[in-house]
């Protein structure tokens, strides 16, 4: 029978990646093969996000081994045990230096800029059906986006904002209901679009959805 991918080790899987374990690192850990990690992330973040994390990552890497010198860059190419010993995690802590690169903002208007991190409401395409967690009493319950391990790469002004999540599959849903609280189906996701004054009133000020953060 063929193993599959439970949804604690997406959870897991989707908060090592972007933390900054090789999923060939992952691979190994859960027994699952470099393709069916990389399929699993896609479907976590979006084959999009996935590719902004993967790159993010890629430029940090780039810009540590720039800084090496050739003596450095030799030795590592003769001992790959090292090479492979240094995590990326380790990588990026000694890179914190660089989450603003100094060569990418020439020429670049910022307040112009869209924040990349989420995608506006109203550029979104929801399906017309969603589903939310809601308390027994039918309340709106907000959480912090730090609780969402998928985001945690955002900075700390982003994970302290108010989000609600939204559901594509019941199924999902279910699985993440606690016991006092109950699943509701929102027959047009339009509503949410509609009602964004009335969220952010509320201190709500991004939602999320199996695959996207949407700002308000």
């Amino acid at each position: 029978m063929i193993k599959k991918v439970s949804a604690s080790e997406k959870e897991e899987i989707s908060s090592l990646f972007v933390n900054g374990v090789k999923i060939s690192e992952i691979s190994q850990k859960f027994g699952f093969s470099s393709a069916t990690i990389t399929r699993q992330l896609q479907k976590y973040f979006g084959k999009e996000r996935f590719l902004e994390i993967k790159n993010f990552k890629k430029n940090l890497q780039d810009n540590s081994n720039s800084n090496k010198s050739k003596e450095e860059i030799i030795l590592e190419k003769n001992n790959p045990v090292s090479v492979d010993e240094t995590s990326l995690e380790n990588n990026l802590r000694e890179a914190s230096s660089f989450f603003e690169i100094p060569p990418l903002a020439q020429d670049i208007e910022f307040d112009l800029q869209k924040e990349i991190s989420s995608i506006h409401i109203s550029e979104v395409s929801l399906p017309q059906m969603v589903y939310m967690i809601v308390s027994k009493n039918i309340e709106l319950e907000s959480r912090s986006l730090r609780e969402f391990p998928e985001w945690s790469f955002l900075p700390q002004e982003d994970l302290n904002r108010k989000v609600i999540k939204i559901y594509v599959e019941l199924k999902n849903a279910k699985r993440e209901c606690r016991k006092d609280q109950k699943v509701i189906k929102v027959p047009n996701s339009n509503v949410f679009g509609i009602a964004s004054s009335l969220l952010l009133a509320k201190g709500i000020s991004r939602i999320i959805s199996e695959t996207q953060l949407i700002s308000l």
